[in-house]
């Protein structure tokens, strides 16, 4: 099937599914049933089957109490791609509202709006608090914008000040996640494919959409690092400056081709030898000590990871 054939048939697909399911996720909001939470999930799940996206999974998303996820974001494709492994809402920006189709969409995924004005951040970063402390999971782009896909911009450090907060008497969980779009119909992407996947700057959203679905089958890495804590760092700037790192990491990894079951490995293994505390942050053991090659290699030997289903 051609590109543009493909893409005939498939968006007229993925409206029609769409327009069909809102009215579901509409009525699970509106009697506040738990469905509410779990449904979105299902509909990521097909909009990546429709589009073609195979998520590889690499490692564990926090399931079992409130959480905030951390990651990189190079497109509105990203929502669909952790929409369909992570059960929880959107932090976005408030323009997103008002955007067609995809506004209604994150509504009815009780997504958090918050405006770029410095004079409201504590108090968006309240209600994100409140959210949180209700149980939600709530997943953050901390770059304050999508970019090429290429690299992680530097994350914007004030809503980490959410961290700080203790749902139900704990402190909260903050999980990273890298995430990386790395080939389309089996083949590496390289730097000119990616931005067709990658949204940014005055792109049309349609125009994009529609080159999207042409290109055909794509994969995208997700790579769920271990959970932190605010506990485990001096503050709110150490914290986020150990997320960016570790998602920047991931991304980069991803992108050379190595293998991401590797990476999670790795990082697990750097943190079971503990972090090196100096004035009470968390710092990564020292760069010219590395990790030893029965390490590596058993991370390449027993990484595994799970796809969503097809």
């Amino acid at each position: 099937m051609t590109g543009w054939l493909r893409a005939a048939v498939l968006l007229p697909v993925y409206l029609a599914v769409t327009a069909a399911l809102i009215p579901v996720q509409a009525a699970l909001v509106a009697l506040k049933l738990p469905g509410a939470v779990l449904f979105p999930r299902f509909y990521h799940r097909l909009t990546c089957r429709l589009i073609g996206f195979d998520v590889d999974v690499v490692g564990t998303p926090v399931r079992d109490r409130p959480a905030l996820f951390v990651s990189n974001h190079s497109s509105y494709l990203d929502i669909s791609v952790l929409g369909s492994v992570i059960a929880g809402s959107f932090i976005a920006k408030s323009e997103v509202a008002d955007w067609p189709l995809y506004g209604l969409l994150a509504k009815l995924q009780r997504t958090v709006f918050v405006k770029r004005e410095r004079s409201r951040t504590a108090e968006q970063a309240d209600e994100v608090a409140r959210r949180l402390e209700a149980g939600d999971r709530l997943i953050l782009f901390p770059e304050g914008t999508s970019n090429d896909g290429q690299r992680v911009l530097p994350f914007r450090t004030a809503f980490f000040s959410v961290a700080d907060r203790r749902p139900g008497g704990r402190p909260l969980v903050v999980q990273p996640v890298s995430l990386a779009y790395t080939h389309v119909r089996g083949m590496p992407m390289g730097r000119k494919l990616r931005p067709s996947y990658a949204w940014y700057g005055d792109m049309d959203l349609a125009g994009h959409l529609w080159t999207a679905l042409t290109l055909g089958p794509a994969r995208v890495e997700l790579v769920f690092h271990p959970p932190v804590t605010i506990d485990d760092f001096k503050d709110r700037k150490a914290l986020a400056r150990h997320c960016e790192q570790a998602v920047s990491a991931g991304v980069a990894q991803a992108l050379q081709g190595r293998s991401t079951a590797a990476l999670a490995l790795i990082g697990q293994a750097l943190a079971q030898r503990g972090p090196a505390v100096e004035g009470g942050a968390l710092q990564v053991a020292e760069e010219d000590e590395p990790l030893d090659p029965q390490e590596i290699d058993a991370a390449e030997g027993d990484g595994t990871s799970e796809d969503v289903p097809a």
